[in-house]
């Protein structure tokens, strides 16, 4: 949550670290379920605020329904109430997303997070008659999921506000890298007076710059790997402290050239950043296996090398 007084308006409201959790998975494409309560271990052990499971970082476009509720079921169990447990529920359609946050809800997900919906082409009242659907489906808080570069589709700021005021979502994750966007809603829901609404950054680059701008927190995919640095960062950014802050940014900032470790001529960014992602927690001792879901290439032994350095180079063996 946030570092708002306790009982204050703001005390409920999602903030700080929320890691978008990897699924680790064994070498026959089933979930990992042990190295996937010590990734959550290693999460929670660094302090984080938050979890999001099932969303692009934890590889939910290529997992089936009975891995994803796995995932859920582990996830959930294993924090055991530590901190909020935020379950995706992506997919194409309303009626599929209500499916899959109903089952989100049922085994004790404290939030739901959902994408505008794709494949069909939509038209924003669609898109927010969607929202409204999956929100009325559930009795737990729903944020949305600004996710363009994915699911084709811009969330209109007049819509989240609209929604915001009205208590039909708790949030946004914002991965649009439309900063302006991203402040102008901040703006406009502080003039509206607007309260519980949390904007969260996915733009884990920019961290510092963006809680000047006034959002509640962050969910970087890097923040698998290094957990502890991402909340020194958050820690810094809110105190103020902005030289240690963008030392700290800076220092993930370098780390991050992990996700480029897959050689362009032979793999997509895709399987390069979420491999990489992997292969630095197998490295780490945190995972048994750094394999991902096909069809997704898998990082040679020069790739996991390029990986393992970049983690010597930021303090991390």
């Amino acid at each position: 949550m946030t570092n708002a007084p306790a009982g204050s308006p703001e005390s409920a409201r999602l903030g700080g670290v929320v890691p978008p959790v990897c699924t680790p998975l064994t070498p026959d494409m089933e979930v990992d379920v042990a190295s996937l309560e010590r990734l959550v271990g290693h999460l929670l052990d660094a302090g984080v605020d938050g979890l999001f499971v099932l969303g692009s970082t934890s590889e939910v476009a290529f997992l089936p329904d009975g891995h994803r509720r796995t995932v859920l079921e582990t996830v959930v169990k294993h924090v055991s109430g530590q901190v909020p447990v935020l379950g995706g529920a992506i997919d194409m359609t309303t009626l599929r997303v209500i499916e899959h946050a109903r089952v989100a809800a049922e085994v004790g997900c404290d939030g739901i997070v959902a994408t505008a919906p794709f494949y069909t082409r939509t038209h924003p009242l669609e898109v927010e008659r969607h929202l409204r659907a999956v929100a009325a489906s559930v009795a737990v808080p729903v944020y949305a999921y600004d996710l363009p570069v994915s699911v084709h589709t811009k969330l209109d700021g007049a819509m989240l506000l609209r929604l915001a005021a009205e208590g039909v979502l708790a949030g946004v994750k914002d991965s649009s890298g439309d900063d302006g966007g991203m402040r102008t809603l901040i703006l406009r829901l502080r003039e509206a007076g607007t309260d519980g609404f949390s904007v969260l950054t996915g733009s884990e680059l920019t961290v510092d710059a963006a809680v000047a701008l006034g959002v509640d927190g962050v969910v970087p995919g890097l923040g698998n790997v290094d957990p502890a640095g991402y909340v020194r960062l958050y820690g810094h950014s809110r105190a103020g402290r902005w030289d240690e802050a963008r030392a700290e940014q800076e220092r993930l900032l370098r780390l991050f050239d992990i996700v480029n470790a897959g050689a362009t001529d032979r793999m997509g960014r895709g399987s390069s950043a979420l491999g990489s992602f992997k292969t630095a927690l197998h490295l780490l001792g945190v995972i048994e296996c750094p394999v991902t879901a096909p069809p997704q290439i898998q990082l040679d032994a020069a790739e996991t090398e390029r990986v393992r350095l970049l983690l010597a180079a930021a303090g991390l063996l």
